[in-house]
């Protein structure tokens, strides 16, 4: 028996004396080899704090050690060209990430040791993978435990503009409460707040407001047929306002497409105006003007046929920004939607198809 006890004795002090003292960060990356590894705490946006570095071995292994332990906070490893955010609760005592440094910044290696940091990471790789909208990304924010992680994915996923500012300010409340003190906490409020400002002042100055008749717009097809908005009564109709020049509105295009071919047997259309043509009109003579006319709608027409626009209310004319319909519009950024009802009223102004269908998806069921 004083055998037993003398043997679980030893065994008792072997593991306390294996067990780690405060936090320990390690991994071994292919690809890695002989860089410097660098571990930082995140105090706001890219301004961090460095907390410790050391050089990777030829087999791309490191070992950071932190004695004190670390506190509740968001980190940041950065390896060469990469970096990846993770969220510690303070309870970690080994963290091990494994993998391929070229996938890192992806959170494809593999993580273990951290439960807030699991949770960060299935997250991301779905949001990789566009398998959350808008509406999944709100949902999660509401729903996370970990206020760190909540603010994380909503300043990751989610820019901060005014048409998306419900997700951060949900992310705002949960940090807030969480950790009334972080700089993290002051600095994104302050941001939240002052683009709410900006925002609700470009609404007040807004030419179309919702619940009054949508300003008719009549104009041609690349082949010369015309089409008039006012046309459209009885159908939940999106002003699109675009170009083939515009990088977002060309990368909205697939989730317009998606919306079309879902709702278009449901009394849903599209009316796209391009505000392709001249940068400027001023100082152009008869013939310039032409010219660049017929560029832009070559242009136009090449877009529309590459994203497979199938809808055929395609109209323009030509002036890019001294477009008439802008003007009336108050359009000065693209893309530019508007929904509209079946009364031919507008709806809804801000309209965002790059932040994911989801809401704009919400707000068509409703007027259908």
């Amino acid at each position: 028996m004083r055998y037993l006890v003398f043997i679980l004795a030893i065994a008792l002090l072997v593991s306390c004396e294996t067990q780690p003292k405060g936090t320990v960060v390690k991994g071994q990356l292919t690809g890695a080899t002989n860089l410097q590894v660098y571990f930082d705490e995140v105090q706001k946006g890219d301004q961090t704090i460095l907390l410790q570095r050391v050089q990777s071995d030829g087999s791309g292994n490191f070992q950071l050690e932190f004695p004190e332990g670390l506190k509740e906070a968001i980190y940041r490893l950065k390896i060469g060209s990469k970096e990846i955010d993770m969220v510690f609760d303070g309870t970690e005592k080994v963290v091990t990430i494994n993998g391929d440094l070229e996938t890192l910044d992806r959170y494809e290696p593999v993580i273990k040791g951290s439960q807030p940091t699991d949770v960060l990471e299935e997250t991301m790789k779905a949001l990789f993978a566009k398998e959350m909208d808008l509406k999944a990304i709100n949902n999660f924010v509401d729903t996370t435990q970990n206020a760190y992680v909540a603010t994380l994915v909503a300043m990751k996923a989610v820019p901060i503009r005014g048409d998306l500012l419900e997700v951060h300010k949900k992310a705002l409340n949960k940090i807030a409460i969480a950790h009334p003190n972080a700089l993290l906490t002051t600095t994104y409020q302050q941001a939240v707040e002052q683009v709410e400002q900006r925002y609700a002042q470009q609404k007040a100055g807004e030419l179309i407001k919702v619940g009054q008749m949508a300003p008719d717009i009549k104009l041609t097809d690349p082949e010369g047929k015309q089409y008039s908005l006012s046309d459209l009564r009885g159908q939940v109709v999106m002003l699109d306002f675009w170009a083939s020049w515009c990088g977002p509105c060309r990368r909205a295009n697939p989730s317009v497409v998606a919306l079309y071919d879902k709702y278009k047997d449901q009394g849903f259309t599209i009316f796209s105006v391009s505000l392709d043509g001249p940068r400027r009109v001023a100082g152009l003579n008869t013939q310039q003007l032409g010219e660049q006319q017929e560029r832009g709608r070559k242009r136009w027409v090449s877009a529309i046929e590459q994203d497979n626009l199938k809808w055929e209310y395609h109209v323009s004319d030509l002036m890019g920004w001294s477009a008439a319909p802008a003007r009336v519009y108050g359009v000065s950024s693209i893309p530019k939607t508007f929904l509209i009802d079946k009364e031919g009223r507008i709806a809804k102004t801000g309209v965002n198809p790059l932040s994911g269908i989801g809401a704009l998806e919400q707000d068509i069921l409703a007027l259908l």
